[in-house]
């Protein structure tokens, strides 16, 4: 039974498993938009609402916790006065899990993980002349 077992393994160790969560909340606050699997994304989204409420804070405490979780001072500082700021009259559910589908090549569910009141435009496309 899993009762009271709530840590997703990924099958990963701890250390890579929260290193590889890091960067993907690095890479969601960035570029508010990821691309990635649908157990990654729900155990990333995790971490990215911890990480807001303690933008939301703001404090110097929930800035060095940030860091210490994030290991990336770029990223926090963008959160703390873009990301956090944003949410600020939401009281939870800051990020979206939107499902992609299947990936061609193993057949893994994919699933855009995004803030949800960001906006991002699409990549614009260049066309061959």
């Amino acid at each position: 039974m899993r009762h009271r077992k709530k840590t997703v393994k990924l099958g990963r160790d701890s250390a890579h498993r929260e290193a590889m969560l890091a960067n993907m909340v690095c890479s969601l606050i960035n570029e508010k938009r990821i691309t990635t699997t649908l157990p990654k994304a729900r155990a990333a989204r995790v971490l990215a609402e911890k990480m807001v409420t303690l933008g939301k804070r703001g404090d110097l405490h929930a800035r060095r916790r940030a860091i210490s979780k994030l290991r990336s001072k770029d990223s926090v500082h963008e959160l703390f006065t873009a990301v956090a700021p944003a949410f600020e009259e939401r009281q939870g559910g800051y990020t979206r899990i939107v499902k992609k589908g299947k990936r061609s090549s193993d057949a893994s569910e994919m699933a855009i993980l995004e803030w949800v009141d960001v906006t991002v435009a699409p990549p614009a496309t260049t066309e061959a002349e």
